[in-house]
C-alpha cells in the first residue's frame, strides 16, 4: 500500500477519522501540521490542481463561516494570499503520494487517487464539530495573533 503524507490540523476528529480509514486499507500515513507548515503560494497550489478557488477553503474555518470570507468570490492569488496568512482556511487534509497531491477527503475521490477502494459511507468533509458550540476558534491556531499578523504583513 501507500506511504501517504498527511498534512491534518491536530485535534480534528475529521481528520483523526480519515487517518483511520487511510490506516484500516493498510496505507502508512506521516502526519503533519498543516497549521504550522512552511506553506508557499507554489507548494500550496498544487494540491488543488483542478478544483475550483471556491472549493480550495475550509468551509468550517471561522472567517469563512462569519462571512468575512466568501470564496466564490476569490481568484487565486488572493485565495492563497490569505491561505498563507491563515492557515485554518485551508481545505483539509491536504495529502501527498509519490509526487501526487489532493485536498480534501471526499472517499471516492481519494479512492481513485490512490487506486484503491476506502472503506468509508459517512461524510469525511463535513465539520462534526457540534453547531450548538463556537467554531474552532483563533486560540486553536497555533501561532500567536502576533505571529500570524507579521506573516500577513510579509505576504
Amino acid at each position: 500500500m501507500a506511504n501517504i503524507l498527511f498534512y491534518e490540523k491536530p485535534g480534528c476528529t475529521n481528520n483523526a477519522r480519515q487517518k483511520q480509514i487511510l490506516n484500516a486499507a493498510g496505507h502508512e500515513l506521516i502526519t503533519r501540521n498543516l497549521l504550522v507548515e512552511a506553506w508557499t503560494a507554489e507548494s500550496l497550489r498544487a494540491f488543488f490542481s483542478e478544483l475550483p478557488v471556491s472549493e480550495w477553503f475550509n468551509r468550517a474555518a471561522p472567517r469563512v463561516k462569519s462571512g468575512e470570507i466568501i470564496p466564490e468570490q476569490l481568484d487565486a492569488a488572493a485565495a492563497l494570499k490569505l491561505m498563507l496568512a491563515d492557515p485554518l482556511l485551508i481545505r483539509r487534509p491536504l495529502m501527498e503520494c509519490e509526487g501526487q497531491r489532493i485536498a480534501g477527503f471526499d472517499a471516492a475521490r481519494v479512492a481513485a487517487w490512490l487506486g484503491a477502494p476506502l472503506s468509508a459511507d459517512a461524510d469525511l468533509q463535513t465539520c462534526r464539530h457540534n453547531p450548538a458550540t463556537p467554531p474552532c476558534p483563533e486560540k486553536d491556531h497555533p501561532l500567536s495573533p502576533r505571529e500570524r499578523g507579521r506573516r500577513r504583513s510579509i505576504q
